[in-house]
This record gives C-alpha cells, structure tokens and sequence, in this order.
C-alpha cells in the first residue's frame, strides 16, 4: 500500500478556463453581418460573405496563433555581415512574415482601393476589422501603404505613379511594395512645424532635377518600407509648416544600389511588437518631390487622416476581440455556484464595454460610406459630395481621438473579466491591452486631435455640414418621433458647445466638447442604422444602445445617487446577450425629458 498521501482531484478544463480559440469572430458577433449588408446593400456584402466568414474562423484560430508567437518574437537589425559589410537587415520572424502573406497578398488590404474596379472602402475596412482582432501591429504598415498609394496619387507626378502604383497596388507577395511615413523627428513630434530635415535640390549630369535629404527621424514604423513619405524643408524654405516640402523615398535607387539612409537601431516598444519600428539618418538620400514646395504637411495630411481612420478602425476591432472574449468567459465560466453572465454586477460591466465598442464601430463604417462619396467628389465637384467631403474632415479626428482612448478601457476591463489567466502572456489579453494604448499616440495624441477637431469646426465648415447630414439622416429615418426629437437636441447642444470651445479658445474644454460631439453623433447613426435593419428583420438593439449613450454619457445625472434595480432589467440582459430587441422594449430605454 501507498504512503503517499491522497489529494483531491481537480477538474481541469474549459468549464473553468474558456478559451474563445476557434470560434469564429465574425459568426459570432450577430450584429456585425446585419449592420454591414445595411451599409453595403445585398449585392455588394453576398459577394464578399464567404470571405468574412472564413477570415473570422482564422481570425480566431491561426492568425491568431500566428500574432502570439510573433509579438513574442519581435524583429530584430542586422546592421553588418559577419564579414563586416554593411547590410542593413530587418529579421523578421516567420510568423509574421506569414501575417503579412495574409494580410497583403491573399486579402489584399493595401493594395485593394488601388486596383481597376475596387470595391468600396468599407469592404476594406470591415476585412481589417475582423483581421485586427488577431494582429495589431501588422496593420500599422498595411495601412501606411494603402495611404502612401492614395496620396502617391493624388498628388505625384504621372511618372512617379507609372513607376511605382504597379508594385504598391501588386499582391504578389514576392514583388509588392510595402510603404512607410517617416514624418517625426525628436523636436517635431506633434508640433510638425518644427521640423529640421534638409533637402538639397541638386542637378544629375544628364540636367535632371535631383533632391537629397539629411537629418534624422526619431521614431520610423516599418522602417525598412520600400518606399517612404518623408517631410522636410529645402534650403531656402521659410521657417514653420508654410517651409515643408513632401517627399518619396526609396530604398533602392533606379541602378539597383541602396539609397543613402541608415536605420540606427529599432525602438523596443510596449505594444505592436510583432512590427519594426527604428531610427532613420539620411545621409544624402535621393527622394522625389511630391507636389508643391510649401504645401508638403497639406499633402502629407491625406495621409495622416486616412491612417487616423485606420487607427479608429483598428481600436473598434480591438475593442471587439475584447468584448467577444468577455462575452466567451462570461458565458462559459462559472462561480458560486452561476454562470458569470447570470450575475447583474457582471452584465453591467459587459453593457459598459459594449457601447464604446459599437460607437466606433458605426463611426467607422458611417465615414468610410461618406469617404466614397468625398471620393467622387474630388472628380465631380458635386454639393452632396463636397459637403460629405467636410464630414469625413471633422468625423476622422473625432474617431481617432475618442475610439482610441475607449480601446484602453475596454480591454483592460476585459483582462479583469477574464480575471488572473487574462493577465497571462499566453492569452491574447495582455497584447490587446499594450496594443491598445498606442492609438491614443500614433497620429497625434488625445490633445493634439480634439484640437484639430475644433479646427476643422472653426475654420473648415465642417461641424454646419456635418450637423446638415445628421439632420438629414434623423428625418429620413423613420424613427420614432420622440427619440429624433431627442437625438436632434443632444446633437445640436453638443455641436453648440464645440462651436462656443472653438470660437472662444478654450482649449482646456476641447477634449471635453470633442467627447460629447462623438457621443451625440455615434448615438444618432446607431438610432439611424437600428432603422435601416429593421426593415430586412426587426431588430432595435442599436436603437437601445443609442438611447443608453445619451442616458448615461450626454445627460445630467447626480453622482452620489446611486442607480435603483433597473426596471428594464430584462431589455439589458437581452442587449448583453445581444438578442433582437423589440422597437417596444429599445423607447422603454429611452430617458425622460
């Protein structure tokens, strides 16, 4: 007989650990198909389904897989051969390698508004939601070439186009161009106008206009990019923004050799770590004017609004890999004897990571159908498309700020869902929350974005267009009279405060008056879109939702009161279970007036 003392058994497995792994993330979100065929239309999502539906399984199983192992791994520089050459060499791990196959050859994702007959942005823009929630950093570059493209376009000369969009728009992954914006320097982070980089304008042998750039940047995204917008100031520019000039740079010249810039060292960063980011000295480089001499930040600024909506698209899909995974433990796990979802504390929690998450997730889907339209613009000139040109303009800073801090909560509220095992590295929590804090940096931090939202209402028009739109859209909506009239009146007071913020200066309310102008407006296009799918299936949970913002992030209420057990404690179970919902029991949210 055994000394060795007995010790009870314990149940390992999914019943106390749930592990989301396989899932699906797009069949598994029931508001993501009905809300995008409204946006898309039935043709235009049927052609694109069996896509969504096979990257959401990947998504889940082994991109994700792929995403862990290469954030655990990251990139490293190779600055010489082993006999002392210079070889400038960024080893990258072969799971992400396989990422970028992914996610620029088989999806297509830079290289997709670029090619004859593109679909329309949203499809780009829904595929990258599903494919962040497994990688992050990946869509940094993936989004700094399709922008790099766009502004390569629109404003580069039809030779530069001809030489290069073949490669930016390929997706054969062994010959694609991937692109890069080299804009910061250690003095002229968010103030742009103090930039010191130098270019030189010179003239080859053959009498050939030639620039050459000196000075350093300080913080470079995929660095080694085959081609890179860069911002400097020639010689005899004037000093401030009215100075810079925009420029493409190369890594390989025409002849084959490497263009005259060093990467110094890679930065070791708290999130995207699976991607490169380093320090750039040009050393002479050759790069091509793009445009205008003094016009280079306007021209740069295409870029950097488009990768602004980038960063809103990437925080409403981190944000919903975060709310997927809590809903996953929530409704697996069990303690004291319930399932966590069954427990009132926890389904408040869950409605509270909710909203953020399907306001950018509306937000993002409204502006990139509003991008299409300023699109069409450019080449029609049409009122209606000029005035969705100036919505875009104020609704990119506004995603791009408020989105992205919503991300860091949202995922750090997921982590404690999930509880000890979510602060583990071998679960996807930790990364989405380190991932999470960088969009609040990336493209201007918090401050320097509600700024540029009060810019754009001041100086630009685009707050009265954007107030045209939204009235537009409630009255056309069909909804019921009492929420319009709501929704019209949060708006227009939110919209009054901006404007008293932009015109009086007060800058220490910016991010205040930017708050509420995000809220109001994410709360009318979730009203208005519970509308549009209900006419295909009833189903009023976005409605619920809108009413549930203005209740709790646009009205008045006493602080020290605390909230009495909700009456419409059954509405709110059926949104955490995200259930239709009745247009009866969405107006029963709806809060007095």
């Amino acid at each position: 007989m055994s000394d060795r003392p007995a010790f009870a058994t314990q149940a390992i497995g999914a019943a106390n650990i749930p592990d989301s792994r396989g899932i699906n993330f797009y069949t598994s979100d029931p508001g993501f198909a009905p809300l995008l065929r409204s946006y898309l239309g039935e043709a235009a999502f049927g052609s694109i389904e069996a896509q969504l539906v096979s990257l959401g399984l990947r998504a889940s199983d082994e991109l994700d897989a792929l995403a862990l192992v290469a954030d655990k791994h990251p990139p490293t520089l190779e600055q010489r051969t082993r006999r002392g050459e210079a070889t400038q060499r960024i080893d990258k791990h072969p799971d992400y390698v396989e990422l970028e196959r992914v996610a620029y050859a088989e999806l297509g994702l830079a290289a997709m508004s670029h090619r004859a007959n593109a679909p329309a942005p949203l499809v780009k823009y829904a595929l990258t939601y599903l494919f962040v929630q497994a990688e992050f950093g990946l869509c940094c570059p993936v989004s700094m070439t399709d922008s790099l493209t766009r502004t390569l376009r629109r404003f580069g000369t039809p030779e530069l186009v001809a030489r290069y969009l073949p490669k930016l728009a390929s997706q054969d992954f062994d010959t694609l161009f991937q692109g890069a914006m080299f804009m910061t320097e250690q003095a002229a982070g968010s103030d742009v106008a103090r930039i010191a980089t130098r270019a030189t304008h010179e003239r080859d042998a053959n009498g050939d206009d030639v620039w050459r750039l000196h000075g350093d940047k300080w913080f470079c995204s995929n660095p080694d990019a085959d081609l890179a917008m860069v911002l400097a100031r020639p010689d005899d520019a004037p000093p401030g923004i009215k100075g810079l000039a925009l420029f493409l740079l190369p890594k390989t010249l025409p002849d084959g050799t490497r263009n005259a810039y060093r990467i110094v060292r890679l930065k070791d960063k708290l999130g995207s770590r699976s991607m490169a980011s380093g320090e750039i000295v040009l050393e002479g480089a050759q790069a091509y004017l793009i445009g205008e001499v003094g016009r280079g930040f306007h021209q740069m600024a295409d870029m950097i609004n488009m990768s602004r909506l980038s960063n809103g698209v990437r925080a409403a899909g981190l944000m919903r890999r975060a709310v997927t995974e809590a809903l996953h433990v929530a409704r697996n796990r069990e303690a004291f004897g319930r399932k966590l979802i069954d427990m009132p504390l926890m389904q408040r929690q869950l409605l509270k990571m909710m909203l953020p998450a399907e306001q950018a997730r509306s937000m993002f889907m409204r502006i990139a159908t509003l991008l299409e339209r300023a699109d069409r613009g450019d080449m029609l000139a049409a009122r209606g498309d000029a005035l969705a040109a100036k919505c875009v303009r104020i609704l990119t800073p506004l995603i791009k700020f408020r989105a992205c801090r919503d991300a860091r909560r949202v995922t750090g509220d997921a982590m404690e869902v999930r509880g000890g095992v979510g602060y583990i590295e071998e679960w996807s929590d930790p990364r989405l929350v380190r991932d999470a804090h960088l969009g609040s940096i990336w493209e201007g931090t918090s401050n320097i974005v509600a700024l540029d939202v009060a810019r754009a209402a001041k100086r630009e028009g685009a707050l009265e267009a954007l107030t045209l739109y939204v009235h537009a859209e409630l009255a056309e909506s069909g909804l019921p009279d009492a929420s319009a009239a709501l929704l019209r009146e949060v708006f227009d007071r939110a919209g009054a405060a901006l404007v008293s913020v932009a015109e009086c200066g007060r800058d220490e309310s910016v991010r205040q008056a930017a708050s509420a102008l995000y809220n109001a407006t994410t709360a009318v296009f979730m009203a208005c879109e519970a509308a549009r799918v209900s006419s295909v299936a009833a189903d009023y949970r976005r409605l619920a939702l809108a009413h549930l913002i203005v209740r709790h992030k646009l009205l008045p209420r006493d602080p020290l009161a605390l909230d009495e057990r909700d009456a419409n404690a059954a509405t709110l179970r059926a949104l955490v279970d995200e259930q239709p919902l009745p247009l009866a029991d969405a107006m029963q949210l709806m809060p007095a007036r």
